[in-house]
């Protein structure tokens, strides 16, 4: 009887196994080469807006889980764009998104060491702001290019657990 009961127990511990918190897919956005990790089925919007002060057409795929909040964003500009430019006004658009100056987060040391295979530019950031409704937030987002195309790919939370972030980053690559 005891064995039958250890039995039902470990089958129950297997099924909650089964339904994580952070449940890992493949996201392959449209028309760029990009191949990515998202913790959630993301959804996926579309506007124009302003990089290196000319109008773009961005698209963003995101989702939450775990209390965080995942993003993975991207844009073609035009071939005469600085790219380093777009990236930088990019960062500082997510930085004034939680209400840190960029003035002040570059006296702060916001650099963020982050990886991404195959990227041929890249710009880390680290910041701890607030969300919209005044609580602290913390952010950790990778800038990055491959040619005219360009990426953000960002994590949003109260916390921010390492191997969260881990599985997040080293998910993303370019070929």
């Amino acid at each position: 009887m005891l064995n039958g009961a250890l039995l039902v127990v470990s089958g129950l511990l297997a099924l909650g196994a089964c339904s994580p918190t952070y449940n890992w897919r493949d996201l392959r956005p449209e028309g760029t080469p990009l191949q990515a990790l998202m913790p959630c089925k993301p959804d996926l919007a579309e506007r124009t807006l302003p990089l290196a002060g000319v109008p773009t057409q961005m698209h963003m795929h995101s989702c939450e889980a775990g209390g965080q909040t995942f993003a993975v964003g991207w844009a073609a500009v035009a071939a005469e764009a600085d790219v380093t430019e777009v990236l930088a006004g990019w960062r500082a658009g997510s930085l004034a998104a939680i209400r840190v100056d960029p003035a002040s987060a570059a006296e702060a040391n916001a650099d963020w060491p982050v990886t991404v295979q195959g990227a041929d530019q890249l710009q880390g950031l680290q910041a701890t702001g607030q969300d919209l409704q005044g609580k602290a937030v913390q952010m950790r987002g990778a800038y990055f290019a491959k040619g005219t195309q360009v990426f953000q790919a960002a994590v949003y939370g109260p916390t921010l657990p390492d191997e969260v972030l881990t599985t997040f980053f080293e998910g993303l690559r370019l070929p």
